[in-house]
Order: structure tokens, then sequence, then C-alpha cells
């Protein structure tokens, strides 16, 4: 009988322990894949319709940030809490489940991985064009009402003026780069999220936080910054291809695909093969 009642305590402790300890990889990569499965599985209208709602969403990383240095003096320490500004459009996107095309660079990469087949790969093209599309129309059509609409005031705007510049402020290379470290950020983001519970509001502010204070490339959020120079008369649409949309496009694929879908997917891979394994027999 006490043996018994050892054995119940040590169960009850075990419980708990597997209860606070931190997820392992594989379970990371198993909570990501089947999220990734539902999204390659959705219909594409109502995938459009969450990634134009994203795109619009993600403007708030431009208006936030804009009103905050309107009101703040010039001088470089308000670089710190401008940047802060940069985070609301991602907590409004990523809380509210909506379609981001970086977030998507990591999610739906992931089943392809474990599931090589053509059907697969067609899935994720799939994904990726309708969750682009629907992100950068969104962020032309929001740019267009900052741009010619009197919803803020001329300082305000000067504000939007003087941030979006730094979207096509660099060369082809160097956007590039900034843009695989943005990539890499974003879904390095999305990896640990399902790891971080109540703390994922925070997370996610401190991730693109991070984007914002170093200056890196966001395909979405640089669009509404582009479009906005765009449509002011301030850049060309030559400059937002070629300056901006290309170079930072290639970098955030590279970064979230190479730099953390496929690097952490071969850390779990011998126990997807074993796990294959068994589930063959």
């Amino acid at each position: 009988m006490a043996q018994d009642d050892r054995s119940a305590r040590h169960d009850d402790r075990e419980m708990r322990i597997g209860a606070i300890a931190r997820p392992d990889a594989y379970l990371l990569h198993e909570v990501i894949r089947a999220q990734g499965d539902d999204e390659i599985r959705r219909h594409g209208g109502a995938l459009f319709l969450s990634a134009f709602a994203a795109g619009l969403s993600i403007a708030l990383s431009l208006i936030v940030p804009g009103v905050l240095k309107s009101h703040l003096p010039a001088a470089d320490w308000t670089k710190i809490p401008v940047s802060m500004g940069y985070a609301v459009g991602f907590l409004v996107v990523v809380l509210g489940r909506q379609q981001l095309f970086t977030e998507n660079t990591i999610t739906p990469v992931l089943p392809f991985l474990h599931d090589r087949t053509p059907k697969t790969a067609w899935r994720v093209l799939r994904l990726w064009g309708v969750v682009l599309a629907g992100n950068i129309l969104a962020t032309a059509a929001i740019a267009a009402v900052l741009a010619h609409s009197e919803a803020f005031p001329p300082t305000v705007q000067a504000a939007f003026a003087e941030i979006s510049h730094t979207a096509i402020a660099h060369g082809f290379g160097a956007t590039v780069i900034k843009a695989v470290l943005a990539g890499w950020i974003i879904a390095l983001m999305v990896w640990i999220l399902p790891a971080t519970g109540a703390a994922a509001p925070f997370v996610i502010a401190l991730m693109t936080w991070l984007v914002a204070l170093c200056g890196l490339a966001h395909v979405v959020v640089g669009s509404v910054e582009a479009f906005y120079l765009v449509l002011t008369g301030a850049a060309s649409m030559a400059d937002y291809l070629w300056r901006f949309f290309l170079p930072t496009l290639i970098g955030n694929v590279f970064g979230g695909v190479a730099l953390v879908a496929a690097l952490n997917f071969g850390q779990v891979a011998p126990e997807v093969e074993e796990t294959r394994s068994v589930e063959g027999e």
C-alpha cells in the first residue's frame, strides 16, 4: 500500500512538472504544423479577406509612430518610444488571427517539409499568393486614405513622410539584408508564440519593436509607407517595386523559410521520422 502511495505521489509530481515545463522543439513544431495544415486548407475567399483585413490593420504600425513622433521633440532618444508604436499593428493582426504574409513564411512551410508532395507545394504557393495580394492591396488602400484625407493634421502627415522615407532609403542589397533579419525575427516570434501563453502580447510587442528599432524592412508595413510616398508624389512606383518591394520580399521569405522554418525543422526531423515509422507500423 505504501508503495502504491509513493507511486501515486511520483505520478502526480511528474504531471505537475509537465504542466509547468516549457514545451520542447518537437511540440512547438507540431503545434505550428497543425496551424499550417489548417491555413493551407482554408477557402481562398476567406484567406483573401483575412489578408486584406491584416493589410488595413498593419497601417497602425505607421499611424501610431507618426502620431507619437509629431508630439515628441526632435531628439535622438525619441526613436525608442516612436518605434514602440510599430508593435501596435502587429498586436492587432496576430492576436486577431488575421493573415500576414511574413507569418506565413513558417506556418505553411512546416506541413510542406513534413509532406514534400506537389499537392502540398501548390497549397503553400496558393496561400502565399492570396495572402500577399490581400496584404498589398489593403496597404495601397489605407495609404491612399492617409495621403488624401484630412484625418490627420499636417504635423502628423509630415511625421508619416519622414518615417516612410526609410522604406526606400537604401540600396537593393542593403534592403535585402534588412529584410532577411526582419523575416527571421518575425518567424522566430511565430515559432515561440505557442510557448508563451498569457505573455504572447508582450512577446509580439518586444519582437516587432526590435524590427522597428533596428530599422529593418517588412514587406507589408513598408508597403504602407512606400505607397504613402508614391501617393503623395515623394516617390515613384518604380521606387516602390525595385527599391523596396522586390528586395524586401526576397529577404523576408529567405529569413522566414531558410533561417527559421528549415533550420528549426532540421532539429526535430529525427523525431518526425521516428513518429512516421511508429505510425506506419
